[in-house]
């Protein structure tokens, strides 16, 4: 089956709607559908060629916001208000991100907790849901633009090794987008149907998808039997892919020089300089055996010999990753019938070559690596579509499925359109000392806030014993069985003590009335993502206070006058801000407390390990 990337901006293919494929890279994205007359799929491309969106935003003057190749040129110049590589930091807290900040050269929060990242540009604090809709909303408007047509439904694929939360950030990107996303899609998944893989009725393959992009690397084992795709087991690394090729070659390149890293961290231009240029040389060395080229006015160059030598590392990453892949599924080498490689930097020669030696056979490369996710993700919405009948496509949830949590959010533990049976679960804690019961609220629908959704049920979990606000640890557990009963369970893991709840969650819904909530959530999207903002910075300087207050009281003597003054006046400030300022508002404040309150904070900790140790040796 050919699959061709073509303009299909022509007056006759106009249709009243398409499904789109989405591939929301951390280096590029691009949208791809099915060609309304060879049935292909195709990558949507625009006049001058180019498919390839960078997955790159930039904020300039005057609100200005530019996203792809504008954007991309920014990087130099403007590096404190140009983002990049923002797919790392989906579902992502500050800890789980703080190794790799250096590699930023925008503002990424250090608040030292585990609530989810935000970056900050200018006065302006984002999360990576509102940047990655940034970049969902630019291929949105290509997608229309070329095809001369409306496009509000979306596939949009992830990385296997993706957990929940990046799962439903990027469903919340796409809400934003004003895309109703109708299937979160791994990506080797995708690929697979890109190459067309098990369309035929009699054929049983078993297959690996080997899928190294700019951040993320994941290896898939599927197995394919008439045209059902069952995955074996995945293994991968969310902070493993070409960025790590491009920084090897950056750090090479500064040792050469002598800079420091230091240097390369304070100085983010001379930084982005050397990024841009380690990624021209990774591209010239996967043809050429050198290149040369100038940053900061040195003249630097890299043999392919060298560049081979500095990236074996993260190569052996990946085939330890296939290892692993391979033990979980039960399988061995041998029992590979097909590989297939996704991703820009399967280009390198050595990257093709290791992935071959290890599994001993011919891979598959004849698609352009960087668009057949995109293909595939246009095949799985024409499966969606109805228009696809070769592939099975299970009973799903017609709506969204979680709980109430602090503020009246709407906390998503089942996605609308996830398969039936399902199951999902979370953890969550109490919010007071001795707090002995929770209420746990189930509702169906797609707003932000609880208020517009459809309530179900309510349930109290009681007899938690007494422990301090956030000790209690609390499994809410939510499983769609097949004929589509909802039974949720909330567990306190420390205790034992369980409660449960059995509902139909369809119950009473006409299809009309369905179409109108999932209508509602689209058009009020930015609203709701706003209004959820505000909420969380609320929630977030709440929990800051009670945290600096307890502190206080407790290491009063550690402090002098003017710390617990200037403290206590920007606590002031915070709850002033709570009650009236707009989340940006609100986060600068955070920003301000953390900021006083981080030097005595360390001092005291600093003296609780001295006093911790004093006569021992280490």
């Amino acid at each position: 089956m050919a699959k061709i990337s073509i303009n299909i901006a022509t007056g006759s293919l106009q249709q009243k709607e398409m499904i789109v494929g989405i591939d929301l890279g951390t280096t590029n994205s691009l949208v791809a559908v099915i060609h309304p007359e060879n049935k292909n799929p195709s990558v949507l491309k625009e006049f001058d060629g180019t498919a390839l969106v960078p997955s790159v935003i930039n904020f300039g003057n005057g609100g200005f916001v530019s996203v792809g190749d504008m954007a991309k040129n920014k990087l130099i110049e403007e590096p404190q208000n140009t983002i990049f590589s923002v797919k790392r930091l989906m579902g992502k807290s500050y800890k789980d991100v703080k190794d790799y900040a250096g590699f930023y050269t925008y503002k990424v929060i250090d608040d030292n907790t585990d609530s989810l990242v935000k970056v900050q540009v200018g006065e302006k604090f984002y999360s990576p849901i509102e940047l990655s809709s940034y970049i969902l909303k630019e291929l949105k408007k290509r997608a229309e633009h070329i095809l001369k047509t409306p496009v509000n439904k979306a596939v949009i694929t992830v990385p296997a090794y993706f957990n929940d939360a990046q799962r439903q950030a990027t469903r919340d990107a796409g809400k934003l987008a004003g895309l109703d996303v109708l299937r979160i899609v791994n990506e080797p998944t995708a690929a697979s149907l890109a190459y067309g893989i098990g369309l035929k009725k009699d054929e049983i393959k078993t297959i690996a998808v080997y899928d190294l992009g700019g951040g993320t690397f994941d290896v898939s084992i599927l197995r394919i039997a008439a045209g059902i795709f069952e995955v074996l087991s995945t293994n991968g690394d969310t902070y493993l892919g070409g960025d790590d090729f491009d920084r090897a070659i950056v750090n090479y390149w500064a040792e050469k020089l002598g800079i420091t890293q230091e240097r390369l961290i304070s100085d983010s231009k001379l930084l982005q300089e050397l990024r841009l240029l380690a990624e021209k040389a990774k591209i010239h060395l996967s043809t050429n055996d050198l290149f040369t080229g100038k940053a900061d006015s040195h003249q630097l160059e890299l043999s392919k010999f060298d560049f081979e030598k500095l990236i074996l590392p993260y190569i052996q990453q990946t085939i330890n990753c296939c290892n692993n892949a391979l033990k979980d599924a039960g399988l061995s080498v041998k029992d590979i019938d097909e590989v297939i490689m996704v991703g820009g930097s399967t280009r390198v020669q050595s990257v093709k070559k290791s992935v071959a030696d290890y599994f001993g056979i011919q891979v598959h490369d004849s698609l352009n690596p960087d668009e057949v996710v995109a293909l595939g993700a246009a095949v799985q919405a024409d499966i969606l579509a109805g228009n696809n009948k070769d592939l099975l496509l299970l009973d799903i949830t017609p709506l969204s499925l979680g709980i109430e949590t602090m503020g009246g959010l709407m906390d998503m533990l089942i996605p609308r359109n996830s398969k039936i049976p399902s199951k999902a679960s979370r953890q969550y804690t109490t919010q007071k000392d001795g707090q002995s019961g929770i209420r746990i609220s189930v509702y169906q629908g797609e707003r932000d806030l609880v208020r517009d959704n459809r309530k179900l049920a309510e349930f109290n979990l009681t007899g938690i014993p007494g422990m301090p606000a956030g000790l209690p640890k609390i499994e809410v557990s939510f499983l769609v069985n097949a004929d589509g009963i909802l039974l949720v369970k909330a567990k306190e893991l420390r205790s034992g003590v369980e409660q449960s709840i059995e509902v139909k969650p369809q119950y009473g819904l006409t299809d009309a009335e369905v179409e109108n909530m999932l209508l509602e959530s689209v058009t009020n999207a930015k609203q709701d993502i706003q209004a959820r903002a505000l909420v969380e910075a609320q929630t977030e300087a709440t929990q800051l206070i009670d945290t600096t207050q307890k502190f206080i009281d407790k290491n009063s003597e550690f402090m002098n006058e003017q710390e617990k003054s200037d403290t206590e006046n920007a606590i002031l400030e915070l709850r002033s801000m709570m009650e009236k300022g707009s989340k940006d508002q609100i986060h600068s404040a955070i920003e301000k407390l953390n900021e006083i309150s981080r030097p005595y904070a360390e001092r005291v900790m600093d003296q609780a390990i001295v006093t911790a140790l004093k006569g021992k040796s280490i």
